[in-house]
């Protein structure tokens, strides 16, 4: 058997260098801004999104890629690589019609070959790089040779074993996305409520807990691993933020003062979780080091 191409959706937030270096197949996703329509990461960076974010009333909208650009996709990796299975692993059904829209590429497919098509289409049941880990993973695997079966398995296992915390810097842009009423965000903000964050076991966003400040808001992150994992537990982590690297740099030191860190990576919150949680967002996905293909 070939081996195996992967392919994901812009929103894994994988750093560019990481994704050519694994042959990893990004499928950039879209949104509409002040009337002009810009793709993921191809004629927008992140930077320039959130800049434009914060001088704007309203929230851009995010469009998932269609079933007919996902078979579109297929079809010429099926021409590029003959023989060879697709693993195609996506945002949370939960959060976004993404992975129903490349299930239906895949049956598309199958119906023009009337044949089974060696598609795999995977739902992360995340977001951000708490898929994108699941993907470099697969990579990795797959330039390993292993089979699709054990690719599936492991990602599934890093899904279970993952751990993650959003913290928002703000209540502003969840109110303006419809996620929490005016009044609440204005209290919020006036006594520097900063919410935690995090994605339940069906892919879906929901609040853990919330801290007055900054300072006791990476505590409370803190807490929340050591509960999840114990102290100095030999770790990989990501550390993502909208426009936010002061946070990122303190929330690592934290991090490195009760953890073995192994792979670190920083990276940036794309358009899709950044519409709704603003430039002030950070996020910190961490897993076992053990296991872990290198």
């Amino acid at each position: 058997m070939r081996q195996a191409v992967i392919v994901a959706d812009s929103t894994a937030d994988i750093p560019q260098s990481i994704a050519s270096e694994l042959g990893i197949h990004i499928v950039p996703m879209r949104l509409a801004f002040g009337g002009q329509s810009f793709v993921e990461g191809v004629d927008i960076t992140a930077e320039q999104f959130y800049d434009k974010l914060t001088k704007s009333r309203e929230l851009p909208t995010t469009s998932q890629t269609s079933p007919s650009q996902y078979a579109e996709v297929y079809r010429n990796l099926l021409n590029a690589h003959p023989g060879a299975p697709i693993i195609s692993i996506h945002i949370s059904s939960g959060m976004s019609g993404t992975y129903q829209s490349a299930r239906l590429a895949k049956e598309m497919i199958e119906e023009e070959l009337g044949q089974e098509s060696g598609i795999t289409v995977i739902d992360s049941l995340c977001a951000s790089y708490g898929f994108g880990l699941q993907v470099v993973h697969a990579a990795r695997l797959a330039g390993q040779g292993a089979t699709v079966e054990r690719i599936r398995e492991e990602v599934e296992r890093l899904g279970q074993e993952r751990r993650l915390y959003f913290l928002v810097d703000t209540l502003e842009y969840l109110q303006k996305g419809g996620r929490i009423g005016k009044a609440a965000a204005i209290l919020g903000n006036l006594l520097n409520i900063k919410p935690i964050l995090s994605v339940d076991r069906e892919g879906v966003i929901y609040a853990v807990d919330r801290a007055r400040g900054r300072k006791k808001a990476l505590s409370r992150v803190i807490e929340l691993f050591v509960n999840d994992f114990g102290e100095s537990k030999d770790l990989n982590v990501a550390v993502c933020d909208g426009v936010n690297p002061e946070g990122a740099a303190e929330m690592l030191n934290l991090l490195s003062q009760h953890f073995t860190l192994h792979e670190v990576v920083r990276t940036s919150i794309g358009a899709v979780v950044g519409t709704h949680v603003g430039p002030g967002i950070l996020a910190v996905f961490m897993w076992p080091a053990s296991g872990a293909a290198k």
